[in-house]
């Protein structure tokens, strides 16, 4: 009995590492096909593949045709969505290779497709097939899968141009950046700003004569003050105080500066006038004018 205690723990960690072994990332129902421009149904080549046995004659890829590889991702037994599925390409001369990424459904079904224009033009020179591969990996502890499935011959046309690669990208330092800001806005001309101002200024005069032509009576003025004193006062001086947060304006604030104080002040002419205006109605219902 003590002799089968002592065994447990290497039965529990060889039972462990069987199963982890077994949970892996692995394809079934592989197909690659190429399928010629104007080929009809049944036409091109079409291949089944096997894991971890590549086919044994490379795939020939033409310049107008388009290549497919279909699959079904499993994850142990179960058909299942991986994190990552690539078809990579591999120019083993040149230590290049560039990733295509699977449409997978939820099922596990996989497909991707490709044609010459979508290869890089070191690929379409080289006088060797390149490897393809299947990468398929995901989170857990399920183990991935990379290894070669075929070769892919790729027959460019030889009348048409020599495929060239543009200059690469190289990341560096760049010339400094001067920025220029927009310059400030100016007055306008002093010229321009007297001559509006002396026609507003203009006006005052023909105010007051149209006051004394309507019998504006001036004598009111002090009984005004005595019967109401603080809200003629505020009224007059707020009507002051807004011409000169116009003047400001004009002259040194902006319009978030403002509009708070205008607003403000703006409230502060409503309600006195509304008192001192009361007062001048109660005069005037008196039969004083």
């Amino acid at each position: 009995m003590v002799y089968l205690w002592s065994l447990l723990p290497t039965l529990l960690a060889v039972s462990n590492l069987a199963l982890c072994r077994a949970s892996s990332w692995h394809f079934s129902d592989a197909t690659v096909s190429v399928q010629g421009k104007g080929a009809g149904v049944g036409g091109g080549f079409k291949e089944k593949f096997v894991e971890h046995k590549p086919l044994s004659a490379p795939v020939t890829l033409g310049a107008s045709d388009s290549l497919k590889v279909v699959l079904t991702i499993q994850d142990g037994k179960m058909a299942k969505r991986p994190h990552q599925a690539f078809l990579l390409l591999k120019d083993t001369d040149a230590g290049l290779d560039i990733s295509y990424p699977f449409s997978i459904k939820e099922s596990g079904k996989a497909k991707v497709d490709l044609t010459q224009k979508d290869l890089p033009s070191q690929f379409l020179t080289s006088s060797k097939p390149v490897e393809a591969h299947l990468v398929l990996g995901s989170f857990g502890s399920s183990q991935g899968y990379n290894d070669r499935i075929f070769s892919l011959n790729i027959a460019t046309d030889r009348n048409g141009p020599i495929p060239t690669s543009g200059k690469p990208l190289r990341y560096g330092k760049l010339p400094e950046i001067h920025h220029i800001f927009k310059p400030n806005p100016s007055s306008p001309n002093i010229v321009f700003s007297l001559l509006f101002t002396g026609a507003v200024l203009s006006t005052l005069p023909a105010i007051v004569g149209v006051w004394l032509y309507l019998g504006a009576n001036v004598n009111h003025l002090s009984k005004a003050f005595q019967s109401a004193p603080i809200s003629h006062t505020i009224f007059y001086g707020s009507i002051i105080g807004i011409e000169a947060i116009f003047l400001l304006y004009y002259t040194s604030w902006n319009l978030f500066k403002t509009l708070p104080v205008l607003f403000a002040a703006g409230a502060v002419t409503f309600l006195s006038g509304s008192r001192a205006l009361s007062e001048v109605q109660e005069r005037r219902l008196a039969g004083e004018r």
